[in-house]
């Protein structure tokens, strides 16, 4: 049998595209627009129903924990998270696709007002068919994380 032959009858959760794998490619473009300070490239990320909750649950972002939903939603967390910070670290260790979706375990090191502060969790892309990112939820414990801020 050629290579080609098993690669073809090999389900595709046995052989995952981990540089071209469309969750993959949606995150990296949501942080490197968030690196970028690029608003408008990191909306144009999202599908038109896409979802955020960041953290997942009530926070100061989201006080109802509903998450925020569509683009206008989407771009008022921007203004209210991300806009106010100086930059954002994405520092992950591990990454684990399924399905449609990654999920990493790691932290993001915010700097903000001359702090720094990082959120340890659990933080997951889901893409959809046109590649979009359709939800971006991150797990993570608004209490541990004021816990952590401390001078730059």
């Amino acid at each position: 049998m050629a290579s080609s032959e098993v690669t073809e009858q090999t389900p595709a959760y046995l052989n995952i595209d981990r540089e071209n794998h469309p969750a993959i490619l949606a995150g990296r473009r949501s942080r490197d627009t968030v690196a970028a300070r690029d608003k408008q490239a990191w909306l144009d990320n999202f599908a038109i129903d896409g979802s955020v909750e960041d953290p997942v649950g009530p926070s100061m972002f989201d006080p109802e924990g509903k998450g925020h939903h569509g683009r206008e939603e989407i771009s008022a967390f921007w203004d209210k998270s991300i806009a106010t910070t100086e930059s954002i670290e994405f520092v992950f260790d591990d990454e684990i696709i399924c399905g449609n979706e990654v999920a990493y375990v790691g932290k993001i090191v915010t700097h903000i007002a001359g702090h720094v502060s990082e959120a340890h969790g659990v933080f997951t892309y889901r893409a959809d068919a046109d590649g979009k990112l359709s939800a971006l939820r991150a797990f993570w414990e608004v209490e541990k994380t004021i816990n952590s801020v401390r001078k730059a």
